[in-house]
């Protein structure tokens, strides 16, 4: 199974991960989903680059061409609800991919932010049956909730690729992916990964809670 960090190299991708993790820019929400968005796209982009591809000819007003287009059918499948602005860039540069959705959050026990559970209470999915799924989360702390989408999209179909893109992971969220998703047909694509977990499970140094910055805080 192949990893890509990004943050391993220089390029462009690092300015929005620095604005994404500075307290004095975050909370600029606005901002914080456009840079989302961004991350998505350059991430889309470089995804792009290990699909199949056929050729086809294209007329121009003056003569006629021959471009490589992708040649594969693509699923997008996002996390509610941190994950709709990195969906939404993914989709803009896979125009004509099909769309699912899951809903899956953390039940906390009665012992406080320590403990939880995985709940998945909604999903809307295409056939992923011999597609290539791209299952995007910008925050990959457990992979535990990624797992698990991926069990509830199972009932739709097998897929033939699958590509784990996320914009922070930590550690162990690799690990645990690496060790639960299929190792011939999976890619991890992260923009950047974190060395460790909280007690909390959050992922450390992290961003702090995507949705919450995207979208608001929730009771």
């Amino acid at each position: 199974m192949e990893v890509y960090n990004f943050s391993d190299s220089n390029s462009l991708l690092n300015s929005f991960i620095r604005e994404i993790r500075d307290i004095t820019i975050q909370n600029d929400r606005l901002r914080f989903r456009r840079n989302i968005e961004r991350i998505g796209e350059i991430m889309a982009y470089e995804i792009s680059k290990g699909f199949q591809y056929k050729k086809i000819e294209v007329n121009t007003p003056l003569d006629v061409v021959e471009v490589s287009i992708p040649d594969e059918d693509v699923v997008i499948a996002t996390i509610l609800r941190a994950g709709l602005p990195f969906h939404h860039g993914i989709l803009n540069y896979f125009d004509g991919a099909e769309n699912a959705f899951v809903s899956a959050y953390r039940k906390y026990k009665e012992t406080g932010h320590q403990s939880f559970d995985i709940h998945i209470e909604y999903i809307a999915s295409p056939s992923i049956e011999g597609k290539t799924l791209i299952l995007a989360d910008p925050m990959l702390a457990t992979g535990s909730s990624m797992d698990l989408t991926y069990r509830a999209l199972l009932t739709k179909g097998t897929p033939a690729q699958i590509h784990i893109a996320t914009i922070i992971a930590s550690r162990q969220a690799i690990d645990y992916c690496k060790a639960n998703f299929p190792e011939d047909k999976t890619t991890i694509w992260a923009a950047a990964i974190d060395p460790d977990l909280n007690e909390s499970s959050y992922i450390v140094p992290g961003i702090g809670d995507a949705g919450d910055l995207a979208y608001g805080q929730k009771i």
